[in-house]
């Protein structure tokens, strides 16, 4: 096994021609593009199903749709970045970003609606954390943690911002105008940034290491990696079937949909706190004891969820802690490639590992959905979601790491 620092030592020299202005941009865009594109979502959809009398278990498989589609689109994002550069891809990411949320909020009836949620999951694929990603490990590299860890710092404050944000607005207007709104200020924010400050020269990609030296294809269907994917995707199903179930599970115990909001938006202040603790963790620990203490904690904290019926203040708590572990997966994600097998194919690797995760996550709200009234509630969806947690640690704790 191998620690931050050991893997850092095989990903490359970094280029001194970098933008300058890539790193806070995409900080900026980070927060704006899941802000709106995700997480604007699941404090809308109580309105919107209550406003237009679509089924929940349909508009949430609209949503679930997107992410699949960002789950396949990923992979040829990856590659493009990986020749090309970020700059085009995300730009262009920006502009269907805007334009599918418009069609979202004008959209007559349910087919409509999901043609809009398939064009975000392209905007998704373009725009999210794994384009991003690939940008600064390949200008950043070898210090690229660091720069993963700002725009992650940043990332995670999307819901903290926009959720209580998004719910103020539909306070005093209909979903469909609440979206209007978000769709102006998503393209005001991301499409200059994107345009305009991913401009630098894209460097060579850095020899690949020893042991990674067969190639994309040869890693991909190696047994760590597979092992690896297997232990993300069911984690990413329960993390993300948690982030969305939360605003119902707090409803369903009778707080208020502003009182669930914030919440959710101070889950997103825990991931930023933990991403705090990840290079600490990460210097500490090895990659495959690493993989499975940040796993399990994601069940213990899904558990607790189940369990606590309140007060308030203690579901903020645990929130907060969900959110923490969040956001050091995430990293866990982003660094996963290079503590293994180095930056050579980071863009393909990458949106190879995260596909079947990121389907995981379009699954697990429409899943959600639809388990928690045969479950009996969303407690018990909880409890389920924190076994397959338990079960993705486990499965990471069999992984062996590539000698570096």
């Amino acid at each position: 096994m191998t620690d931050l620092h050991t893997s850092e030592a095989v990903t490359g020299t970094g280029d001194r021609s970098r933008p300058r202005a890539a790193l806070p941009a995409l900080c900026a865009t980070q927060i704006t593009s899941w802000g709106i594109v995700y997480y604007a979502f699941p404090v809308l959809n109580p309105q919107i199903t209550a406003a237009t009398r679509w089924p929940v278990g349909a508009t949430t498989a609209a949503f679930s749709a997107a992410l699949l589609v960002s789950a396949l689109a990923g992979i040829r994002v990856g590659r493009i970045i990986d020749r090309h550069g970020p700059r085009t891809v995300m730009t262009a990411g920006s502009l269907l970003g805007v334009l599918s949320i418009l069609i979202v909020a004008a959209a007559p009836n349910l087919p409509v609606f999901a043609a809009g949620w398939m064009l975000a999951g392209g905007a998704m694929a373009a725009t999210f954390y794994q384009p991003a990603f690939a940008a600064l490990t390949r200008w950043f590299a070898p210090n690229h943690v660091r720069a993963l860890t700002i725009v992650t710092l940043a990332g995670g404050l999307a819901s903290t911002v926009f959720a209580p944000a998004t719910a103020a607005l539909a306070d005093h207007l209909s979903w469909r105008a609440t979206y209007a709104v978000l769709a102006l200020v998503l393209a005001v924010v991301t499409i200059p940034a994107h345009a305009l400050a991913l401009r630098g020269p894209w460097p060579a990609a850095p020899p690949a290491p020893a042991h990674a030296d067969g190639g994309a294809r040869t890693v991909s269907h190696s047994r760590p990696f597979l092992i690896l994917a297997c232990a993300l995707t069911l984690s990413a199903f329960s993390v993300y079937a948690v982030v969305v179930a939360l605003v119902p599970l707090l409803l369903e115990r009778g707080f208020t949909t502003s009182e669930a909001a914030w919440a959710l938006g101070l889950g997103g202040a825990g991931q930023t706190l933990g991403r705090t603790l990840y290079a600490t963790l990460a210097r500490r620990t090895g990659v495959t004891g690493r993989t499975t203490t940040l796993l399990a904690l994601g069940g213990i904290t899904t558990a607790a969820l189940a369990i606590a019926p309140g007060p308030y203040a203690l579901l903020i708590a645990l929130a907060v802690a969900a959110g923490m572990v969040r956001g050091n997966l995430t990293l866990l994600q982003a660094t996963a490639i290079t503590d293994r097998w180095g930056t050579t194919h980071y863009g393909h690797l990458s949106g190879l590992l995260a596909a079947p995760a990121t389907a995981a996550s379009a699954l697990a709200p429409f899943a959600g959905a639809t388990l928690a009234p045969p479950l009996g509630g969303y407690p018990h969806l909880f409890t389920l979601l924190a076994l397959l947690s338990a079960v993705a640690a486990l499965i990471a704790a069999a992984a062996t790491t590539p000698k570096q």
